[in-house]
């Protein structure tokens, strides 16, 4: 898909990647750029960047995600490609964690993306074409040690994009999924200050979130299901799917390396 004289709606625009992809698909010269964020200062301030339409949004809230497709509907007319971008870390460390910090993870990691979908999908599929993003992480696809609440519910955002475009993909219903590694924003800054889970993101190196926008207008243009600005995620993946073991092994060494250099 070309971005010019399209309707675009980018969730959580108001800082790193979702400013980033605002910045960027500016340029390619969209009929309406609706900007959304909870965070409405940042949002305002991101729009009127990019000439844009700010719009404050909590995600974790369907009739939330529903208003703001009205809006943008009501704006720009048939949304043509929704960025579901929104995040959070959620709570470090594992099952221990609070039953309501879960479930605030869980609606914006993962219910955001199925509210966006039930919202979107009816009018889609009646036009036989429309776009569907959402933003994951490396998580995802392999594990984000230090932080279970975040690896669950970016696993499961990848399940939902990959059932979406599974089942409406011949309907003309387009699907991606973004799962960066370590990109430099105020997330990573949170993730940084657990080292457990800071040596295995840390990797394959920390780039910027202009590079992380360069790969999605990349991906949408191919219509490419997953886009992985680190290259080194499809490795892993290959070898956590051949050599489960090895790969669990190979997990646990860093982790196991990290707490002994802590002494």
């Amino acid at each position: 898909m070309e971005l010019a004289g399209r309707s675009v709606v980018i969730t959580g625009a108001g800082s790193g990647i979702g400013q980033a992809l605002a910045r960027r698909f500016a340029a390619e010269r969209p009929r309406l750029l609706v900007v959304a964020d909870l965070d409405h200062a940042a949002a305002q301030r991101t729009a009127a960047e990019v000439n844009g339409l700010p719009v404050q949004v909590d995600v974790g809230r369907e009739a939330e995600i529903r208003a703001l497709v009205e809006r943008a509907r009501d704006e720009g007319g048939p949304i043509d490609l929704f960025c579901s971008n929104a995040g959070v870390p959620g709570p470090p460390g594992g099952p221990e964690a609070p039953d309501d910090e879960w479930q605030r993870t869980w609606e914006i990691n993962a219910m955001a993306h199925v509210w966006a979908a039930r919202a979107l999908l009816p009018e889609m599929l009646a036009r036989g074409e429309g776009y569907l993003f959402s933003t994951a992480s490396a998580a995802g696809l392999l594990t984000q040690v230090g932080a279970l609440a975040y690896s669950t519910t970016k696993h499961a955002a990848v399940a939902v994009a990959e059932w979406l475009a599974i089942t409406y993909g011949d309907a003309g219903v387009k699907v991606s999924c973004l799962c960066p590694q370590g990109v430099r924003t105020p997330m990573l800054d949170l993730a940084l200050e657990d080292p457990v889970g800071a040596a295995p993101l840390l990797a394959e190196g920390v780039i910027e979130p202009e590079e992380v926008a360069e790969a999605v207008l990349d991906g949408i243009r191919e219509e490419r299901f997953l886009i992985l600005p680190h290259a080194k995620v499809a490795e892993h993946m290959a070898l956590k799917a051949a050599r489960p073991e090895r790969w669990i092994r190979g997990m646990r060494r860093i982790v196991r390396e990290v707490r002994a250099a802590q002494g």
